[in-house]
């Protein structure tokens, strides 16, 4: 099982990776964002130390959400996840290859943006490091679990960009990364508290600054059960075909 895994892990990152848009969106999206926030605010005040988990939320967003719906409706109308279900290979297991690409790209994305940090704005790695990585783990699986339902519903590969992009955006917009939504409406405060994102982006930030991890059991019991909802939901609804 877990040569099969592996090898078909391997085959899907080569594929992904010849596909320059989804190469560009999974890779380059998140460290081209992080470019044009650092020429606009530099250093001087932090900001760009402090910015480092919003652009991990993003990249986990656009990467383990957007991507993973766009490319998993592809396959299933190109019949692609119809012949690869009458393989040897299990259901778990092509569904975690998708998974593991998924993760394996977000954390180039974040490794990229480390370096750069690093060698552009003296940007520090936390102390907390080891936590931040635990952390980004947990918002990763979580987001993408919810990335399996939403490619679960969606009709057809055309709608799949326009409905993913819609809840991604929408989450990012509402989840507080940019501003306090709470100060705009207090009702958007609700709306904000029930989107995983929210809850990766304060797990993700609060650690980055170096908290106790035990300062967000909510958030943690939050994502712990996005995922476990999320994927009991989908391998009730999953369409191979």
């Amino acid at each position: 099982m877990l040569r099969g895994l592996w090898k078909l892990t391997w085959v899907e990152l080569k594929i992904f990776l010849r596909e320059p848009m989804g190469a560009f969106f999974a890779l380059g999206f998140p460290v081209v964002l992080f470019l044009i926030f650092g020429r606009v605010y530099g250093n001087e005040t932090g900001v760009m130390t402090r910015s480092i988990p919003i652009f991990a939320v993003i990249g986990i967003a656009t990467s383990g959400i957007l991507s993973l719906v766009i490319i998993i409706s592809i396959y299933r109308e190109g019949g692609i996840l119809k012949r690869l279900k009458t393989t040897p290979l299990s259901p778990i297991t092509i569904l975690t290859a998708h998974f593991l690409v998924k993760f394996i790209l977000i954390a180039m994305g974040m490794t990229a943006i480390f370096l750069l940090g690093g060698a552009m704005y003296n940007i520090p790695f936390t102390d907390n490091l080891f936590s931040f990585v635990l952390a980004f783990i947990l918002c990763t699986v979580s987001l993408v679990s919810l990335g399996y339902v939403i490619a679960s519903i969606v009709p057809t590969a055309r709608f799949a960009q326009p409905i993913a992009s819609a809840v991604v955006y929408t989450m990012i917009f509402y989840s507080g990364i940019f501003f306090d939504v709470g100060k705009i409406s207090s009702s958007l405060t609700y709306v904000a508290q029930v989107m995983p994102l929210t809850h990766a982006a304060n797990l993700l930030s609060g650690v980055w600054e170096g908290d106790n991890w035990s300062n967000y059991t909510m958030e943690t019991i939050f994502l712990l059960l996005t995922t476990v909802v999320c994927l009991a939901v989908s391998s009730k609804i999953f369409r191979w075909e």
